[in-house]
């Protein structure tokens, strides 16, 4: 009798790992593949300018490359040909608008707002994402990061809030304690500025128009004047069946390099705002998309 119970125990283990090793195979094989874009910064990539073409800091004005913290986007779209006008391609994403603030405008309260390497957007790839893509179009609606300000002899390090999608609808932001109520639209090129270690916060406005985005694409699938959809092509066409076994992750690279930039009243290349110095462009300056299967 003991022998027979020692032989059935055992026989009962040997089923439920066999059970439990199935359940754990099956919930493995059944999760859906799916597309993934993240975000990097880069300061050394390319500088360029509206047209996607290299470009240098005009004179009278300077220019420094923030240590870019954080970004959201407003709208991503694979596109599968340099003749597909916006709207005409894939379109992936559009993120949450309201007209609380009068006109249509981005929700920034439902902005996802994400950190270089981190997953902002994962979606399942079904066949209605097939298709072959050799450019993605990506319309960036909010940037912060760290710059340098000079002022009185010494060098501080403060937070830059900037606001580049077309039109944004901000409630309360703020940066560390300082506490910025807006209550309204903010139209591209909206930014706040913070001090990391002393009390002083303030807000303005680039000029309209100045905020680059850069679009190789110009001539044959322009975009709207005011917009933010920083367009750039992948090295080899990315290419979707629709039937997928693994993930596809896509890999968003943006310039920084000098994409802050502002007029000199000093000529001496630091941002001294206490002196008239005044922010002119906030654009990022350059989008190379790469992936991994």
């Amino acid at each position: 009798m003991k022998l027979q119970w020692k032989i059935t125990g055992h026989l009962l283990l040997l089923v439920a790992s066999i059970g439990i090793f199935s359940c754990s195979t099956e919930n493995e094989t059944s999760e859906q593949p799916s597309l993934i874009i993240k975000f990097k910064f880069d300061q050394n990539q390319a500088r360029l300018n509206n047209l996607g073409q290299p470009s240098l800091i005009p004179i009278g004005n300077a220019a420094q490359s923030p240590d870019m913290q954080k970004i959201s986007a407003h709208y991503l779209e694979l596109s599968p040909s340099m003749n597909t006008l916006l709207g005409q391609g894939k379109v992936l994403y559009h993120a949450p608008e309201t007209d609380l603030g009068g006109a249509m405008a981005i929700d920034f309260s439902q902005a996802k707002i994400v950190g270089q390497n981190e997953v902002f957007l994962k979606i399942p790839i079904t066949p209605q994402l097939a298709g072959a893509y050799n450019w993605i179009r990506v319309s960036l609606s909010y940037q912060t990061g760290n710059i340098q300000v000079y002022s009185q002899g010494s060098t501080y390090t403060g937070t830059l809030e900037s606001f580049v999608g077309y039109n944004t609808y901000i409630g309360t932001h703020s940066i560390g304690n300082n506490v910025f109520p807006v209550n309204d639209n903010r139209e591209q090129g909206y930014w706040a500025f913070a001090l990391n270690s002393l009390p002083f916060a303030t807000s303005g406005q680039a000029p309209a128009g100045a905020t680059t985005v850069p679009n190789p694409l110009f001539q044959t699938s322009p975009i709207p004047q005011g917009s933010c959809v920083v367009t750039g092509k992948f090295e080899t066409d990315l290419t979707i069946t629709g039937n997928e076994t693994k993930d596809i992750e896509v890999t968003l690279s943006l310039s920084t390099n000098a994409s802050f930039e502002w007029t000199e009243v000093t000529t001496d290349n630091k941002f001294e705002p206490a002196i008239g110095e005044n922010v002119v462009d906030m654009g990022l300056r350059g989008l190379i998309p790469s992936f991994v299967k």
